[in-house]
């Protein structure tokens, strides 16, 4: 059908591309030397066939179902491989496309959400290859992230985030420098992630070569397994026919026992003034059993709900704030055994405060990241991890450690990467979440409760190496009566530069492109509205009849906001 076929593969990417050099040519400005993909010449092929390394697999659950995969990647253009975080879906899927043979004639591409998770995962990857990261001949692992490109000529495996993927796209339109593409993470729904998804549902009829694998902690893979299905009509529009194959694969997780502190006897959170108040008019769904209750794969055994603690709180029904809290449950989890423990806080102010905290209320117990040298027994190292660390910072997390350690992490640790040792989880259930106001036109990044399966994600990161045990830091009050998935980015954000990339592309309107959930028509207008007030756009802008003159395709429009 023509519409179909309109729907289903990338707008006019050559015009694109040929209007964008005439406007070149006659300002006189020189094009772009890396906007050009040259196919690897017989020499070229020769060689990175060559650098393929012998591939063995770790024992994890991906690996036991690794035939079973490489059949599904070999018969569909596009896999959905859907598993606990810690299943080794992230380092073994790149291991399994190559014994597949991709990679050879156009690279693996693997994208992540973070920059941290992409330089750890290739680190991962070349060391079970046996290998180094780098673009020397011969090393075929490398990455490329903001400011840092370590891809050579031999570079087999790719990993990126999903910001640089998604500005490659503007050169490469038919992403010919690739012959698969993993995007992983595809759960965490960000406004990037929705845009490759759409795009790619597009690209896939006109590069019948590419093959796709999309990873997802259980989250929802049975709408993304519709969305890259068969369809009779356009993607989205349409009637789905068959969904794509998707693959369950169980983490190896071991039982997590919940324990449940709330900061007060009645306040979920004293974090924001957004906590939600109808939380305390729901009636409280006793538990009168420590049977192991199952959420997906992983095992969660509840404690005994007449514990007063699990009421009333460390506070024992007074308030308390949340370092107090995550001090007493340092010391509860202490007691408990051996093990590392992994606190999730929404941002760095939050863990330098916390980690201030924790120094005074250990004393000379607490030692900080890097100072361990002459620490007595039973010392407790604070390590913080988030983004704006260095590299060395953030690789610490993963060596080898003498103390007990106490690691202080954004959701960079919830679902990204796999902090090795965790027996026990802190969660104030708590996270910065990116919000647009349509009334004041600012994006912002409030600080607001998340949702029970990214609650059930962080239990599950104690449950890796044996039995663990989470302390959520609100009642289960509080957690029954949060969503069950967090909100898609694109449903709570400005599209403003979705549509300026939509527009450079000259992929049409933003209401036929096909996304995995469809923004609202006002967010688009609102949108729309605000690149034609920053000049981005010409006021004949993109319409519902589609897009019109770009202004300025290189802008940040959210940083005009």
């Amino acid at each position: 059908m023509p519409g179909e076929h309109d729907n289903r593969t990338p707008a006019r990417p050559k015009p694109a591309r040929g209007a964008k050099g005439r406007r070149r040519a006659r300002s006189g400005a020189r094009p772009e030397r890396a906007h050009v993909h040259r196919p690897f010449t017989p020499q070229q092929l020769a060689q990175r066939a060559a650098a393929i390394p012998v591939v063995v697999f770790p024992d994890l659950p991906v690996s036991a179902r690794r035939d079973e995969i490489a059949e599904a990647i070999r018969d569909h253009q596009v896999v959905i491989v859907s598993g606990e975080t810690g299943s080794g879906k992230t380092t073994q899927l790149p291991k399994i496309c190559l014994q597949l043979g991709r990679g050879v004639t156009g690279m693996i591409g693997h994208t992540q959400p973070r920059r941290l998770a992409a330089r750890s995962v290739a680190d991962r990857i070349a060391a079970e290859l046996g290998q180094t990261v780098g673009r020397a001949p011969g090393q075929v692992v490398g990455y490329q992230v903001r400011f840092t490109d370590e891809v050579g000529p031999t570079t087999l495996v790719k990993l990126m985030t999903d910001g640089i993927l998604l500005a490659e796209i503007q050169s490469d339109p038919m992403l010919e420098r690739y012959d698969t593409l993993i995007i992983d993470e595809a759960h965490e729904r960000s406004l990037n992630i929705d845009f490759i998804l759409g795009y790619l549902a597009r690209l896939l009829p006109a590069r019948p070569d590419l093959k796709v694998i999309i990873t997802s902690a259980t989250i929802d893979s049975a709408r993304f397994a519709e969305h890259f299905g068969r369809w009779d009509g356009p993607v989205g529009r349409g009637r789905p026919v068959e969904p794509a194959p998707v693959i369950e694969v169980s983490g190896r997780t071991f039982p997590v026992e919940i324990r449940y502190r709330p900061l007060g006897p009645t306040t979920p959170s004293s974090y924001t003034s957004e906590a939600s108040s109808k939380q305390a008019e729901k009636p409280i769904e006793v538990i009168e059993t420590t049977d192991v209750t199952e959420s997906g794969p992983m095992q969660l055994v509840l404690e005994d709900p007449d514990d007063e603690l699990a009421t009333l709180g460390y506070g024992m029904g007074e308030d308390i704030d949340v370092e107090t809290a995550i001090c007493h449950a340092v010391d509860e989890l202490s007691a408990e055994g051996d093990g590392d423990i992994l606190v999730f806080l929404p941002g760095e102010r939050d863990i330098r405060d916390t980690e201030s905290a924790l120094l005074d209320h250990l004393g000379a117990r607490g030692v900080r990241a890097g100072e361990d040298r002459g620490a007595l027994p039973g010392s407790i190292e604070i390590l913080p991890l988030y983004a704006r660390l260095t590299a060395a910072e953030q690789h610490r997390v993963f060596e080898p450690h003498r103390l007990r350690r106490v690691v202080l992490a954004t959701n960079v640790a919830e679902t990204s990467l796999t902090v090795p040792g965790i027996r026990y989880v802190v969660d104030p259930g708590l996270a910065r979440i990116s919000r647009y106001s349509n009334r004041t036109k600012v994006q912002r990044l409030p600080i607001e409760p998340i949702s029970q399966a990214s609650a059930d994600q962080r239990a599950g990161r104690c449950g890796r190496v044996a039995d663990g045990v989470a302390i959520r830091l609100y009642s289960q009050r509080d957690y029954e009566a949060r969503p069950r998935f967090t909100e898609p980015e694109i449903l709570r954000t400005s599209l403003a530069s979705v549509i300026l990339q939509m527009a450079s592309l000259g992929l049409g309107p933003v209401e036929d492109f096909p996304f995995v959930d469809p923004p609202e028509r006002r967010a688009v207008r609102d949108g729309v509205n605000l690149l034609v007030e920053i000049g981005a756009l010409a006021p004949d802008g993109p319409s519902d009849r589609g897009p019109g003159r770009v202004g300025r395709p290189g802008s940040a429009p959210r940083s005009a906001e």
